[in-house]
């Protein structure tokens, strides 16, 4: 198996060749009703990825294959699934997919094997759920409110997946306990959670697989004062999610503790106990394993080799096609569902902390672009904010749309003729060949120059197990475009320079002037 960067392959210089003529691609002229219906591709779930309104045609598909085939992005990825060292800067295995299902050999570690280890902690986290629903557990009272205290990948996932899950939860009445969360070290953060919830009836979940991030430690004492404060027991309020070796794990001060370990990157860990405490607090044990599931059946939908069966592999090679050679540095997800609201800001994290790299997995500098820069908001409250720039700035960004065909709760309201949720659908179709067509107009100021490429996800109802698959999609898109880049999508030294910085400033020992004088501006 090779790890050559994307350059010196055959395909590269072929897409290279080719850039030019799908620069201006022709949406007018090819976006047609066949086109549309012959663009859809399974992703799992019931869910399909549909690249019709993408800068593409059949001889570009056959290119990005020859691609996937020199990059061996599915062999990567079998070698990933059977415990492969893939994770080159920190030497680890990648093993997030194993959280939700074995796809590849036995992986152990050690003698202990390590599927076996997920899933008895997938139990015992389970049990403690259930015991916490039936009063087993308690402070004093029920719990009615949990709050999760993390930062990074530690709060994005679990929070933009249960905010994603709660109107639907309500609805088929499964929200047992509310969710709320912790993640800013501005103390505002924690004392306006704090506020709304009754101490005596919250549990709090501290989650740190180092037992050190300093943030989350500094908001857990925050907590553990409030706590006090009311007369409480800490350690009958508190449990932890951390590896078995930090100072968290194995400690009277928590009601329990649950463990993942290093084969799973903060930003990959919705689907370990990182979200799978909480969820199951909030939700119930059985809805976290339906949106477990969801993601087997899309990890496993993403071992095709075929890339216009793959969906993961094929939006992954059109967005390398997009920010490599068409060289658009940008691209926005637009999910028409408000429960998606956070999903976005986790998509951010996943995809810029995982390809935004700079050198190879061998750490030689590379010379073509790679990351591209990710935002979003819900539509259609994007349209009436930075759609504007979308449509008429000076450069193109592409999209990434997401619909469903049902609302969550079912709550509607007829009016003009349709009810919302027809009118947020209709809104969707109406954007999508907006940005693709454009629109002429003798007046300057009402031009629209279309040519913005973007592809839709979509499916009947957000559900546990679709949020499951849609996770795992882009999850896999991230990893296949890492393998193609031959960069390294499961390390993050980008965010430790800042925070050996900060220590040098609260030790009084920066030995940077600016550095003192930026500290001593801000009050430090």
């Amino acid at each position: 198996m090779n790890w050559n960067n994307f350059d010196k392959t055959k395909s590269y210089k072929q897409l290279l060749k080719v850039a030019n003529k799908y620069r201006n691609f022709d949406f007018k002229k090819t976006l047609d009703a066949t086109r549309v219906q012959s663009a859809n591709v399974p992703v799992a779930a019931g869910l399909t990825y549909n690249w019709a309104a993408k800068p593409v045609d059949w001889a570009l598909i056959a290119l990005l294959q020859e691609t996937a085939n020199e990059q061996e992005i599915i062999a990567k990825y079998k070698a990933l699934l059977d415990g492969g060292v893939i994770n080159s800067g920190e030497k680890r295995k990648v093993l997030h997919q194993l959280l939700r299902g074995q796809l590849g050999a036995d992986v152990t570690e050690k003698g202990k094997n390590i599927g076996e280890f997920y899933k008895q902690e997938l139990e015992r986290f389970s049990a403690f759920a259930g015991d916490v629903h039936a009063g087993k557990i308690a402070g004093g009272k029920q719990f009615k409110y949990a709050v999760q205290i993390g930062i990074g990948g530690s709060d994005l996932g679990p929070r933009a997946v249960y905010i994603a899950l709660e109107n639907w939860a309500k609805k088929e009445g499964k929200l047992k306990i509310q969710a709320k969360f912790i993640s800013n070290v501005d103390p505002d953060d924690a004392s306006a959670v704090i506020k709304s919830v009754n101490l005596e009836e919250t549990i709090f979940i501290l989650v740190s697989k180092s037992g050190t991030t300093q943030e989350t430690l500094a908001n857990e004492l925050f907590v553990k004062d409030k706590l006090k404060a009311a007369g409480l027991d800490p350690s009958k309020h508190l449990v932890a999610v951390t590896s078995e070796t930090s100072p968290l794990a194995h400690n009277k001060d928590y009601l329990d503790s649950f463990y993942i370990d290093d084969y799973i990157g903060g930003r990959y860990s919705v689907t370990s106990g990182v979200g799978g405490v909480i969820l199951s607090l909030a939700f119930g044990a059985g809805v976290f394993k339906e949106f477990l599931d969801g993601a087997h059946e899309a990890d496993k939908a993403a071992l095709e080799p075929n890339i216009q069966k793959n969906a993961a592999a094929l939006d992954a090679l059109i967005g390398v096609w997009e920010r490599t050679f068409l060289e658009y540095p940008y691209t926005a997800v637009l999910p028409y569902s408000q429960a998606l609201a956070r999903f976005p800001a986790h998509l951010q994290q996943l995809d810029m902390e995982s390809n935004g790299k700079r050198v190879s997995r061998d750490g030689k500098k590379i010379a073509y672009q790679t990351g591209p820069v990710v935002f979003g908001e819900p539509g259609t409250n994007g349209q009436h904010s930075f759609y504007q720039l979308l449509h008429q700035g000076t450069g193109a960004v592409p999209l990434q749309f997401i619909g469903f065909k049902e609302s969550q709760a079912g709550d509607d309201v007829e009016v003009d003729g349709s009810n919302s949720q027809t009118k947020l659908k209709a809104n969707l179709a109406a954007q999508i060949v907006a940005f693709a067509k454009g629109q002429n107009d003798m007046n300057p100021n009402k031009q629209f120059p279309g040519g913005r490429p973007s592809s839709l996800i979509y499916g009947e109802r957000l559900t546990p197990k679709t949020l499951g698959a849609l996770l795992a999609h882009f999850e896999n898109k991230v990893m296949f475009q890492g393998f193609v880049w031959n960069v390294n999508s499961f390390d993050q030294e980008g965010v430790q320079l800042g925070k050996l910085l900060t220590k040098k400033v609260l030790s009084g020992k920066s030995g940077d002037d600016a550095l003192d004088t930026y500290s001593r501006m801000l009050g430090v």
